[in-house]
């Protein structure tokens, strides 16, 4: 790839580039950038392109990044813990995916009943 998104001094792609890194997506030049792609421009110039993941791969990098911040497998977290990365997963829309419950409860290493069990706690709170 050449241009500015090779560019790491450039102030706009290091701006850009943690949150394009949180939501799992690929920064490209504008030039490379597809029908379903986020052109982004500067001062009325076009910087960059992003491509955004499916939202199946994006749950999948929510969870990898939660992760990463609790600083251990989710598997591993207390009940409480758990309870709460159901929540903000919720929050994030991470159940409207097909499949969301299921992964999520791989992840955290508990049943899809304990998850269904967390949504509904929530709810009732």
């Amino acid at each position: 790839m050449t241009g500015i998104v090779d560019d790491a001094s450039d102030p706009f792609v290091r701006a850009v580039k943690p949150l394009v890194d949180a939501m799992g997506g690929e920064m490209m030049p504008p030039q490379a950038a597809g029908q379903d792609d986020v052109v982004l421009s500067w001062e009325g110039v076009d910087v960059l392109a992003v491509r955004l993941p499916q939202l199946a791969d994006s749950l999948d990098h929510i969870l990898a990044a939660m992760e990463r911040k609790q600083g251990k497998p989710l598997a591993d977290l207390d009940r409480k813990e758990k309870q709460e990365v159901v929540r903000v997963l919720e929050a994030r829309g991470a159940f409207s995916v097909r499949h969301g419950v299921e992964t999520v409860a791989g992840a955290l290493g508990v049943s899809r009943f304990t998850v269904y069990n967390y949504l509904n706690r929530e709810k009732a709170t």
